[in-house]
């Protein structure tokens, strides 16, 4: 007797999930990052040397910058920063030598740390935490159909 209510919620079940997977949201990526700041002056000067962003006229934000083809980054003034402890963005660069080259401006230059266990994880000077990859770093397979992972002639 107790096998026809497990069938019967088993068969339920089933059915509720072909209905989730019917009405299933597609994700195509991820549109922008916003990020706090208490000086966007200096914020964009740092993301524009660091980084060498392309910062836009109009867009969200007091500061708006163009990540890749397709994302954004968007910069907010803020009274009182708090860094978080895990939250954070990835930025990818091209290889190992854009990645030292980023260590070393921001650890000589701006007198930022390194965050130990990782390549290129840090906190900008507004206590944003960033992690820093390259597009030789295997789990970025997924990116070879990007116009701009093309355009590097990069092969995994």
């Amino acid at each position: 007797m107790d096998e026809v209510p497990v069938r019967l919620k088993a068969a339920v079940w089933l059915v509720r999930a072909e209905k989730r997977t019917l009405m299933s949201v597609q994700v195509y990526g991820c549109n922008h990052v916003a990020i706090e700041v208490d000086d966007v002056e200096k914020a964009v000067t740092f993301y524009q040397d660091v980084f060498n962003l392309q910062k836009l006229d109009e867009g969200e934000g007091d500061a708006f910058f163009k990540l890749g083809e397709h994302q954004f980054l968007a910069i907010f003034k803020v009274e009182g920063l708090k860094a978080d402890r895990m939250r954070h963005f990835g930025i990818m660069v091209r290889d190992e030598a854009q990645l030292t080259e980023v260590r070393e401006k921001i650890t000589k230059k701006y007198g930022l740390k390194l965050i130990p266990g990782f390549r290129c994880d840090f906190r900008d000077p507004f206590g944003n935490r960033i992690q820093v990859v390259d597009l030789h770093d295997e789990s970025l397979v997924w990116l070879l159909p990007y116009r701009e992972v093309q355009k590097t002639g990069i092969k995994f």
